[in-house]
């Protein structure tokens, strides 16, 4: 190929499932609009369309399937490739089967770009300076970012299917995150959630840690938020506490608990037990009173008794109210020791334990709503609709409480100063301050 001739893509990127495969997605659109391609919204104007695959459940599994024919339909002309846990676990004749063109394994998601450009790129006349000034976050607002920071993860919980889909840990450098932190708030993003499949693993292949990285990026950074994804508890040391009380570290941390009985977190192979997921809460709420604590449970898991449910009902109530629990219905995923254990649940039972859950849950994210009322606190403001001449805006506290407000004026991306002044179905509802 002649010096003079550019090759370019036009490409359109998806994704199913966690907070990481969102970061990765927007490190691919960053990367091929560096090279001169174009990122399609529509599938439609896309000459190669990528999807980011899920497969931590049997649910997860069929979307993923579900979401390349849809995107086949939408346009038969293009080539498909797939990354991702679905599409690194799943047999490569199966996906040829589903018409998949270029398969990426979680393994070689860096050198997706390069493959996906040498192999279905076209050469095309150069358009004088074809790399933009910025990479736009893809398809997203303007204000916050998911920044991927490691992948992998070293510990096997017997439920979970990622570990052996996402492989061996390995961490990015502190150097190269605070370079795409740094570029990303020149652009105007507010806010980042630092995400991975171990997060509080950070580091342990690279001699560095997860409190070592923030502590760089308050030094290296003006990023004024600063998050995290979910955090396994046993991966915090006291010493990591003392970082909130900085105020552009937001204070909340999702910790999976996974089960609030002992004997069935010792089946899920859990290194935290019920004791110490309370101990962690109240540090985290000494260090911030509004501190706010959401998490996972899993609902029926195999063998659990109805003592063991009552049991888990009884500690998840007994907690300072959570802002939010994600209840996940247990359900069998080929490849795990889970799926392998005596004494399956019912189907009908599960269900019916996890309404149950949902009522408390719902319950205590309305008590804690209630707790922050009459407060004054900083609320990054998102997005905006019109709503009776007025601008329905929603944004949330440092805390990551859901806010709304209606205002005369676009507040979009805006951090402002926000009273706190009703609970209503949508979260809290809010007036800035003048």
């Amino acid at each position: 190929m002649s010096n003079n001739v550019a090759v370019t893509v036009r490409v359109h990127l998806s994704s199913l499932g966690c907070r990481l495969n969102e970061a990765e997605l927007e490190q691919w659109a960053g990367d091929f609009l560096r090279l001169g391609d174009t990122v399609e919204s529509q599938a439609e104007n896309a000459d190669v369309l990528v999807l980011n695959t899920c497969a931590v459940t049997r649910e997860a599994v069929r979307k993923s399937r579900q979401r390349i024919q849809r995107l086949q339909r939408a346009n038969p002309e293009a080539k498909v490739v797939v990354s991702g846990c679905y599409s690194t676990l799943e047999k490569p004749a199966q996906l040829a089967e589903l018409g998949v063109d270029l398969v990426v394994p979680n393994t070689s998601k860096d050198k997706l770009v390069p493959l996906t450009r040498q192999t279905f790129a076209q050469p095309t006349m150069p358009e004088g300076a074809t790399a933009p000034a910025e990479f736009a976050l893809f398809q997203r607002n303007r204000h916050r970012a998911f920044i991927k920071i490691q992948d992998g993860c070293r510990y096997r919980c017997t439920f979970c299917i990622v570990t052996v889909a996402r492989g061996s840990e390995r961490s990015r450098s502190v150097v190269d995150i605070c370079n795409e932190v740094r570029e990303l708030h020149q652009q105007g993003i507010q806010e980042i959630v630092l995400t991975g499949v171990h997060v509080g693993g950070y580091g342990s292949d690279i001699k560095s840690d997860l409190q070592t990285l923030v502590e760089a990026l308050l030094e290296n950074t003006e990023i004024p938020r600063i998050r995290f994804a979910s955090v396994e508890p046993w991966d915090l040391s006291p010493e990591f506490f003392t970082l909130f009380a900085n105020p552009r570290i937001m204070p909340h941390m999702h910790l999976p608990l996974q089960s609030g009985s002992d004997t069935v977190l010792r089946r899920m192979a859990r290194r935290c037990k019920t004791a110490d997921f309370t101990v962690i809460c109240q540090q985290l709420r000494e260090a911030v009173p509004e501190f706010n604590v959401t998490t996972d449970i899993i609902v029926g898991f195999p063998g659990e008794t109805a003592d063991e449910w009552q049991e888990s009902l009884a500690y998840l109530q007994s907690l300072p109210e959570f802002g939010h629990i994600h209840i996940f219905t247990y359900s069998e995923r080929e490849g795990t020791k889970a799926a392998t254990l005596p004494n399956p649940v019912a189907s009908n039972i599960r269900r019916q334990r996890s309404r149950e859950l949902h009522e408390i849950a719902a319950k205590q994210r309305k008590s804690a709503q209630a707790l922050q009322l009459n407060q004054v606190v900083a609320v990054l403001w998102e997005r905006g609709q019109p709503e009776n001449g007025q601008i329905r805006h929603w944004g949330y506290t440092p805390n990551y409480m859901k806010v709304t407000t209606l205002s005369d004026v676009d507040l979009t991306n805006q951090i402002l100063d926000t009273r706190l002044t009703a609970v209503s179905d949508e979260g809290l509802l809010g007036e800035v301050v003048k």
